[in-house]
């Protein structure tokens, strides 16, 4: 009976293998980790993911599942492969986080914070403004089923235990956090314009008529002019965040790489 001990325990591998790829994806990625989601129901997601790939990689063998520290690093190698999409992604996102803070900052809205599970904290309100569009953006597209796809397409060329990130994965990382940054900008920069505009009439107002009181005015002023220029460019926004979406899961493919047999234990 040992070679049915030693079938099933091969077997058990590829599943724990492929389980710690798909569950580091489905713990990370957008849409997934989201805290209204329920653990079990993430949870079962990466399990029955996880059945369905396993038979098609069930014919492949290791020697280490014996050797729990060399099968325990297959494992972590596995877990960053995963992470590394489901983060990638988050990184892209993020970015909404810096225009909900500029244009709260700016238009002096910045106290009206509100607890948000989403964030680990409190979180203005524009930003989960911006937030929860970029999301309903995401769905709407399919980017969670993109997401996904990518992870089963890393398989094809590299399998359970026979995946490494190449040596692009630094710099792609760099270009996604770059990236996410110049879209929060742009996304925020019609409602800077605006607020820029609106600071520089109201100090022109002040030295031609000293006796109104600005702040006063200014504050009333800015809230209505930021509420405005949100609604006429939420939208351009939201266009902005769906654009890199496909070009992002290209490069953060392309960082994993296959490995030898060998050193895949």
């Amino acid at each position: 009976m040992e070679w049915l001990e030693a079938m099933l325990l091969t077997k058990v591998a590829v599943f724990a293998l492929v389980l710690c790829r798909i569950g580091a994806l489905v713990a990370t990625a957008p849409l997934f980790k989201l805290e209204t989601v329920p653990v079990t129901v993430r949870g079962l997601l990466a399990v029955t993911l996880s059945m369905l790939v396993m038979p098609l990689y069930a014919h492949l063998s290791y020697t280490s599942p014996w050797n729990l520290l060399a099968f325990g690093s297959l494992m972590l190698n596995e877990v960053l492969i995963g992470a590394l999409l489901g983060l990638g992604m988050q990184m892209l996102f993020t970015g909404v986080q810096i225009t909900g803070q500029i244009i709260s900052h700016m238009s002096g809205m910045s106290l009206a914070e509100i607890s948000s599970p989403e964030f680990d904290g409190s979180a203005t309100v524009f930003t989960q403004i911006f937030h929860y569009t970029t999301m309903a953006v995401f769905v709407a597209l399919g980017g969670h089923r993109m997401v996904m796809a990518a992870l089963l397409d890393t398989f094809e060329w590299a399998p359970p235990g026979h995946g490494t990130f190449g040596d692009s994965f630094a710099q792609v990382m760099v270009n996604i956090l770059q990236q996410s940054f110049v879209l929060g900008i742009r996304a925020a920069a019609p409602v800077m314009v605006a607020l820029f505009l609106s600071t520089l009439l109201l100090g022109l107002i002040s030295r031609t008529l000293p006796q109104i009181n600005v702040l006063a005015v200014g504050f009333g002023l800015n809230s209505m002019l930021t509420i405005g220029a949100i609604l006429v460019t939420l939208g351009g926004a939201a266009w902005l965040f769906q654009e890199p979406i496909v070009a992002t899961l290209e490069e953060l493919q392309s960082t994993v790489v296959p490995i030898s047999a060998e050193a895949g234990g």
